[in-house]
């Protein structure tokens, strides 16, 4: 295990997927989550993502990695879908928690996928083997649209909220900001909202500026059936300027 390396991805639109997904529903009811197992948390995300076709990212986070030998992923038919690449994985830190590695896959979503129990096999190094499951519903989240400040948008003073239409099947928001003339550094990553509009933090925005921002939708939150969400899907950067 010490030749794997951790997954480092500038993406904004990935770490929008794992801020909340590879950490896990710490709320639910572990004891009838059949996402969860002795070894850890498993999840598939359906995405629905700008410039590429609907995908699926299945994830296993858990604190002993270094314990894993395999994780296989099976369809409703029990039939192989895909094994987790264990050189891949995001890296977990929380305050007086073990640290955890997320490991994690994107693939297009195969053309005779359904609906149903997706289940995941993970091996440990001395042969013992434990399982975990996710319910699928294979579909798409429409994207978010309808942003104010709208893109290339001059705007004559920092704003104080962002907005933008509800799209239908969301029930949770998060919207990711980044500077421009910071070599689009994230500045800011919102909660998660239940209705499509953020008050800025004051003195986030300021004159002279330009930003970018997406808004990532999801349809759930650390649902039993359906995980820490099921659908999900990202909208494309809107870039907004406010004159000095």
């Amino acid at each position: 295990m010490n030749s794997r390396t951790a997954l480092y991805i500038p993406s904004i639109a990935l770490v929008a997927m794992l801020n909340q997904a590879a950490v896990s529903a710490t709320h639910a009811d572990k004891q009838k989550d059949t996402h969860y197992n002795d070894v850890g948390f498993f999840d598939i995300h359906v995405c629905n993502w700008p410039d590429r076709q609907l995908f699926l990212m299945p994830l296993f986070s858990t604190t002993r990695y270094n314990d894993i030998q395999t994780i296989d992923v099976m369809d409703p038919d029990g039939k192989p879908l895909v094994q987790l690449d264990l050189t891949r994985y995001r890296v977990i830190k929380q305050e007086n928690r073990k640290e955890k590695h997320a490991f994690i896959n994107q693939l297009d979503v195969p053309k005779a996928s359904k609906d149903g129990w997706y289940t995941a096999q993970i091996t440990l190094s001395n042969g013992t083997v434990h399982t975990a499951s996710d319910y699928v519903r294979i579909s798409s989240l429409g994207k978010a649209r309808g942003h104010r400040p709208g893109n290339n948008e001059e705007l004559g003073k920092p704003p104080r909220e962002l907005r933008w239409e509800a799209v239908p099947g969301a029930g949770f928001y998060q919207v990711f900001i980044s500077d421009q003339w910071d070599d689009g550094r994230l500045i800011h990553s919102s909660k998660l909202l239940t209705e499509p509009v953020l008050t800025l933090p004051p003195g986030l925005v300021k004159r002279g500026g330009m930003y970018s921002w997406i808004v990532h939708s999801r349809d759930v939150n650390e649902d039993l059936l359906l995980g820490d969400f099921n659908h999900g899907s990202l909208s494309k950067p809107v870039v907004f300027s406010v004159s000095d």
